[in-house]
């Protein structure tokens, strides 16, 4: 059998001008960065492959030096780009080049929920007739809305359309099919098998391969090691060989952002839970110690970036650190999620599922509770979390949040009433020092990501936990209902949104244990026993 191992050179040598490249990633995890920067490299030399359309379920690269999509932010090179999420850090490092391209309207791009492209690959590999999802709808995802598209160049060619279906509306995704996958694994043998044991995820590779393979493309994997033929355990290969054409060795690749390579991300060893550090106090742990007041011990829930991050640290000093299992995008469950450059990674996890399976569990709201951020809040109480025009790239976009929202039962968004304000904590109050410089509760979002509306027609619970109060969406709109100890409801809350949050009668004053620098004495209660209930055929496919 002819050798699969090729350099960087020869394997995107075979990438015809056109194509369509699908990248399996999620920032750094996972990121097939050698092949990305070959690509580059080879336009510069030949002015080939050129046109390209590339598709990244979740985000290609990152900020801190692994460059994956930036490799091939080039004009000519690159013709549009389809990402759940977009490389996104802070304003203090330079702006990416695909977000200067997308901005500058030099590439057509277009922001789909990370769920729904992994959908399109499945939907394109069996060759059904797209995506017929509920999805997004009266998000920006919607055609009501912008549709998915981020610029002008995008939005003369849609790609979404809204459709009626069994007396229901629904959005149509037509098939866009890949010629290429590039995607990321630990270990190939001689026939192209991969293993992922050092991996912090599987994401979408191997769906993403299938869909490229059943019409007739070209499948890349990056790789950190190659082995012998016939010397991986089956049960541990995850994309089979005849699925794979090219291999890459990449013996530097890093597990994910700013980490070489940790044995407790791929699930190799288990850290003891007492070397995990506890939240660091201030206001956010506060937002996040309210929010943690929402589980329920043998609760299953999804988490966000941002403040929601530390809610499992919140469990962890209340002495519940295995009471919840935690179930994130990129595909780990239960474990510990991890902060900051690791988000998207897990340690001590118990299982790791493949991104595309775990989006179908969001998508169906099988969870009982997600946590999530917001950027700001309107008076209908949809959320934005996808775009801010000013500084585009200190967002992602949207990555998993829509799907994740679509169905959720319950959701916890959490955040700072305003950006900026600074506050004064004693152990028993919480007081605003100096207002902040721009205001979270606006009269109307930049961007739909959640829509509040859709929520109020399913009945889905919604609370906005903040530093000041809690805020629950009602048919009255925005109403606090719980106030932190030491805020001004008048003038804090009511006056600080421009009226556009109310004050419920019954509004109580939340327990001052929330601001004590030691363990709040948080106790669980077991979550019931569900239910059975018989959902019906067609309430079933709804």
């Amino acid at each position: 059998m002819k050798s699969k191992i090729v350099s960087p050179e020869a394997a995107v040598a075979r990438i015809p001008d056109g194509a369509v490249v699908t990248v399996s990633s999620s920032s750094a995890l996972g990121c097939p960065d050698k092949v990305l920067e070959a690509i580059g490299a080879r336009f510069d030399r030949e002015g080939h492959p050129r046109d390209l359309t590339t598709i990244h379920p979740i985000a290609a690269g990152d900020m801190y030096g692994v460059k994956g999509i930036d490799h091939i932010a080039k004009d000519g090179l690159l013709a549009t780009v389809i990402g759940g999420s977009y490389p996104s850090g802070p304003s203090s490092l330079p702006m990416p080049e695909i977000w200067r391209m997308l901005t500058e309207e030099r590439v057509a791009a277009y922001n789909v929920p990370s769920g729904i492209l992994f959908d399109m690959h499945r939907d394109a590999a069996a060759f059904r007739p797209g995506v017929l999802t509920q999805v997004g709808l009266d998000t920006f995802a919607d055609p009501v809305r912008e549709g998915c598209a981020m610029n002008d160049a995008a939005a003369a060619r849609p790609i979404v359309r809204r459709v009626e279906f069994g007396g229901e509306t629904w959005l149509h995704f037509p098939n866009i099919i890949p010629d290429v996958a590039i995607i990321r694994a630990t270990t190939a043998d001689e026939h192209g098998n991969l293993t992922y044991e050092h991996e912090g995820a599987y994401l979408g590779g191997l769906d993403q391969a299938i869909c490229v393979r059943n019409h007739g493309g070209l499948v890349i994997a990056q790789v950190k090691r190659v082995t012998a033929a016939g010397s991986l355990r089956p049960h541990d290969v995850r994309v089979p060989g005849h699925l794979v054409d090219l291999i890459v060795l990449d013996p530097d690749q890093r597990q994910t952002t700013e980490t070489p390579y940790d044995p407790a991300i791929s699930g190799e060893i288990m850290r003891p839970w007492e070397s995990f550090n506890v939240a660091e106090h201030g206001v956010e742990k506060i937002v996040a110690r309210r929010a943690a007041m929402e589980l329920k011990e043998g609760m299953a829930a999804n988490l966000g970036f941002g403040i929601c991050s530390m809610v499992p640290r919140i469990l962890l000093e209340e002495g519940y650190p295995r009471a919840v299992t935690w179930a994130i995008e990129q595909g780990a469950v239960g474990g510990m999620p991890l902060m900051g450059f690791a988000f998207g990674c897990a340690s001590n996890a118990d299982a790791f599922m493949p991104s595309p399976q775990q989006f179908t569990y969001f998508q169906g709201g099988g969870f009982d509770v997600t946590f999530l951020s917001f950027l700001e809040i309107d008076l209908e109480g949809n959320v934005n979390v996808s775009k801010l025009g000013k500084k585009p790239y200190l967002t992602a976009g949207c990555g998993g949040f829509v799907d994740i929202t679509a169905r959720a039962k319950k959701i916890v968004f959490a955040g700072q009433f305003e950006a900026g304000a600074q506050f004064e904590l004693t152990e028993g109050a919480i007081r605003i020092a100096r207002p902040g410089k721009f205001p979270k509760m606006v009269e109307k979002v930049e961007h739909v990501t959640f829509s509040g509306r859709r929520a109020r027609e399913l009945g889905q619970e919604v609370l906005y936990v903040t530093e000041r109060c809690v805020i629950r969406l009602t048919d009255k709109g925005l109403v606090a209902t719980e106030i932190m100890p030491g805020i001004d409801p008048k003038r804090d809350i009511v006056d600080a949104s421009l009226g556009r949050v109310s004050l419920a009668p019954d509004a109580k004053t939340l327990p001052p244990r929330l601001l004590g620098t030691g363990p709040m004495g948080l106790r669980l209660e077991p979550k019931a026993a569900p239910a059975p209930h018989a959902h019906g055929l067609m309430r079933a496919a709804s």
